[in-house]
């Protein structure tokens, strides 16, 4: 593991894979993950000669973890990417997200598309197709109840409830992933305040703030999943009104949420292609 200090003090720890002249890749992971749910994308990108850089983001790097709810809105995990980015030397970049770092991702590009090259992100929609269909649809609404129950809870009592008995409740949002990347992300999690900052994350969402991302001018690659329990169809689908870079939206049959881990072998290949065309 690496460190990246930034300048604004925070250090993140990082996976770094590839040549240091490669063209820079930034991946950021959801919730409740870390830089981890890469590590099939790493070595791919490597091998392709890329330079890929996947940190743990504000709240599940211990450097980088303000006991603030405040310190988790949209504006700082953005205002992290392009500081993360600055300190790697990466005026330009390819950018890849999954789940809550799919938002980041989406903001980023529509509020700095000088600074992305290209954007991937998986399951998540855009944020201003999110909200609507969250608004509209009673399935999106439904699928969203877990969010409301972070939001809603005092804070640090649903985390303690996660975290109880071993992190029971934790382990079961991990379904079909790799014993290990469970341990990994439940031992990071489990460090005094890491899960609280990580549910602050939801806390601090604006759906203000996500309905004001500008749709994404760069070339965008979309991987959505139909199996996925949180986000829906309707987002998804919606996205495609989101782009006006060239766009490519696909739909992985029969897979679940986490996507760069169970369908590694369908969704890297897209990803490398995504680069090499762009």
């Amino acid at each position: 593991m690496a460190e990246i200090t930034t300048s604004s003090g925070l250090v993140f720890t990082a996976r770094t894979s590839g040549p240091d002249g490669g063209r820079p890749v930034l991946l950021l992971h959801g919730f409740p993950q870390t830089s981890r749910c890469w590590a099939a994308q790493l070595e791919a990108l490597a091998d392709a000669g890329h330079r890929a850089v996947a940190f743990d983001q504000r709240g599940y790097s211990p450097g980088a973890r303000p006991d603030d709810v405040a310190a988790y809105k949209p504006a700082a995990l953005v205002a992290d990417v392009l500081d993360v980015a600055d300190a790697c030397g990466f005026e330009r970049f390819d950018l890849v997200a999954h789940d809550f770092g799919g938002m980041v991702a989406w903001m980023v590009a529509g509020h700095h598309p000088e600074r992305v090259r290209t954007l991937t992100v998986a399951s998540t929609p855009h944020p201003a197709a999110f909200k609507r269909s969250y608004q509209k649809s009673s399935d999106q609404n439904e699928r969203s109840g877990y969010m409301r129950s972070f939001r809603e809870a005092e804070r640090g009592s649903m985390e303690a409830q996660l975290l109880d008995d071993d992190a029971a409740g934790l382990r079961a949002v991990y379904g079909g992933l790799a014993p290990e990347a469970v341990e990994e992300y439940v031992a990071v999690l489990a460090q005094p305040g890491a899960l609280t900052a990580a549910v602050d994350w939801y806390r601090s969402m604006s759906g203000t703030a996500s309905a004001a991302t500008p749709p994404a001018s760069v070339p965008t690659l979309y991987v959505w999943s139909d199996q996925d329990p949180s986000l829906g169809r309707d987002a998804a689908e919606a996205t495609a009104a989101l782009v006006t870079g060239e766009y490519r939206f696909e739909v992985l049959a029969g897979v679940g949420h986490w996507i760069p881990e169970q369908a590694a072998d369908r969704f890297t290949p897209l990803l490398l292609q995504h680069l090499a065309a762009h």
